[in-house]
């Protein structure tokens, strides 16, 4: 399988229930009380992180999203974990409802908020860096969303093709990521790696440093 240079696959193949992966992240966050539970949804752009996330809130109605794309808009690819740590990762972990507008938002005339409701019992952070080492301290958890390069390269040509995306714009996004994400290694840190590719079962494997 062919990844980014530095980038290990993780080993031990098998197949999980989502719901018995979610439950092995709470059981690991035992102290979580008054206040959802906290897990990045990490991978590089295109890996399949929405599909996952959208699984997710399928079998957790009392779910919430927030996305790094979101915070980081017009502000910078990936200079903004300050802004999701005061805006939303330290309310939340108080137990508090978030509607957070970061400055930009205010600065371009964005409608509409960041928000978490009361109530939410499992928020998900999901985006490139959504598991950075900058926010760990306030995560429960952290998935990694492992494609082979052929397969991200794939999906990425045809969001240029549907002009999700300009060529040009893809190309300064990549010049950030690609650096960024070799620094953080966060397929290292996560407590799961998910297999991008799989569509009907969750395909799961320890991460490589488990078995250093």
């Amino acid at each position: 399988m062919r990844l980014r240079p530095g980038e290990v696959p993780a080993t031990g193949w098998r197949v999980e229930t989502l719901s018995d992966v979610l439950q092995r992240l709470r059981n690991a966050a035992p102290d979580v009380a008054g206040r959802p539970l906290l897990v990045a949804i990490d991978g590089r752009g295109g890996a399949g992180k929405s599909t996952l996330v959208e699984r997710l809130r399928g079998i957790v109605p009392a779910s919430g999203v927030v996305h790094t794309d979101d915070i980081a808009w017009n502000q910078a690819v990936v200079d903004w974990a300050d802004l999701m740590v005061d805006g939303v990762l330290a309310p939340v972990r108080r137990g508090e409802a978030v509607s957070y507008r970061p400055p930009k938002w205010d600065e371009k005339e964005r409608p509409g908020a960041v928000e978490v409701p009361a109530g939410c019992r499992l928020l998900i952070v999901e985006g490139v860096g959504s598991g950075r080492r900058e926010l760990a301290h306030l995560l429960d958890g952290v998935v990694w969303v492992e494609t082979p390069l052929d397969v991200i390269e794939g999906r990425d040509r045809v969001r240029i093709a549907d002009g999700e995306t300009s060529q040009a714009m893809y190309e300064l996004w990549m010049a950030e990521e690609v650096p960024f994400v070799a620094g953080q290694r966060t397929w290292e840190r996560a407590f799961v790696v998910v297999d991008g590719t799989s569509s009907d079962e969750v395909v799961v494997r320890t991460p490589s440093r488990e078995h250093e």
